[in-house]
């Protein structure tokens, strides 16, 4: 089962063939194998689907099928932190758009990708449920309000 990739250590894989191994005799395991899975990758590679699909005696269309559907999987590697922009009218009147401009200008990321370094991932979401401190921004777990173009780097060169 295993191959080689520079994302799975050796640590990483015995960790993964534990977590199949745990539950590949268990019907419709297979979405809590790829949650375990990404815990310990970060992302789910196509190759470790594969993996997981072999190991379960699955096909691996429908364990790619499971990982494509439920958007709480991703097939791309993530930052270590995650960047969220609230684009919701209120905090889009307020200047959102120039906040996005300038981290995508500055990390060469777009919303739905992942800087170079996997520092960053950039999300635009509709509403953060937070209008009243728009424009909104959160960063991981931490919400930060009244964000300007001119504060955002400063505030996410924070998290190393």
């Amino acid at each position: 089962m295993r191959f080689e990739h520079p994302d799975i250590s050796e640590e990483m894989w015995k960790q993964i063939e534990t977590a199949i191994d745990e539950f590949r005799e268990t019907p419709g395991a297979v979405i809590t194998v790829l949650r375990e899975c990404q815990n310990i990758v970060g992302y789910l590679p196509v190759e470790l689907i594969d993996a997981i699909a072999g190991a379960m005696n699955l096909p691996s269309s429908e364990v790619y099928g499971v990982a494509s559907f439920y958007s709480l999987f991703s097939m791309k590697p993530k930052g270590r932190h995650t960047v969220k922009l609230c684009l919701g009218t209120a905090c889009y009147v307020k200047g959102i758009k120039d906040v996005m401009l300038r981290i995508t200008s500055e990390h060469g990321i777009k919303p739905g990708e992942t800087s170079e370094d996997r520092r960053f991932s950039l999300e635009g979401v509709r509403c953060l449920g937070a209008c009243g401190l728009a424009p909104v921004m959160v960063v991981d777990n931490d919400t930060h309000g009244d964000v300007t173009a001119d504060q955002v780097l400063g505030i996410i060169d924070k998290y190393k």
